[in-house]
């Protein structure tokens, strides 16, 4: 078995990263919140960005589909 680390620190592989991101995490500081990856050094923080990539996350792919909302606020007095 190949094990590419993605965090050192903690051990992570990049499957346990793709594993977490098909669970739901989509951004680096949910990937953290998962596995402690990017917690300590943070060297990993871009590859974990990189595997991460645009639209690789099932909620992110549903809001970008979606319309954007605009909701008007009142001004400050």
């Amino acid at each position: 078995m190949n094990r590419v680390f993605v965090c050192s620190c903690f051990g992570v592989t990049e499957e346990q990263v793709k594993g977490h991101a098909e669970a739901g995490a989509c951004t680096p500081r949910q990937i953290a919140s998962a596995c402690k990856a990017g917690t300590d050094c943070g060297g990993c923080v871009r590859r974990i960005q990189a595997l991460l990539g645009r639209g690789a996350c099932p909620r992110r792919r549903l809001a970008d589909q979606e319309e954007a909302v605009l909701v008007e606020l009142p001004e400050a007095a």
